[in-house]
């Protein structure tokens, strides 16, 4: 098991950016696929973007789709989501994801790692 802490959450208005941080902690960062889920209040845990080991294959939610920008640093153990014309509708509880495979996924059922999540406020 590898541990997630994500930061980086808070209260901003629509149009503006956030940046969200997951560090991981107790495996071998680099070998692991990583992904950004959310959930907002009455509603189902939702995909938003994953990540391969190596960086090199990202996959993206039809809703953030050239709004939000996935990356990781292995030497940090870190992976990042760059939310850009951020929107109400974005407004959720954002959870940090790994998964112990060289191969992306949208599931989270195929994730065995979480983090306990950083909330996003999106005001109109």
């Amino acid at each position: 098991q590898v541990q997630l802490v994500e930061s980086g959450g808070g209260l901003v208005q629509a149009g503006g950016s956030l940046r969200l941080s997951c560090s991981a902690s107790g495996g071998t960062f680099s070998s692991i696929t990583m992904a950004w889920f959310r959930q907002a209040p009455g509603k189902a845990l939702e995909f938003v973007a994953t990540i391969n080991w190596s960086g090199s294959t990202t996959y993206y939610a039809d809703s953030v789709k050239g709004r939000f920008t996935i990356s990781r640093d292995n030497a940090k153990n870190t992976v990042y989501l760059q939310m850009n014309s951020l929107k109400p509708e974005d407004t959720a509880v954002y959870y940090c994801a790994a998964r112990f495979s060289i191969w992306v996924a949208t599931n989270g059922a195929e994730f065995s790692s979480w983090g306990r999540g950083t909330q996003v406020t999106v005001s109109s």
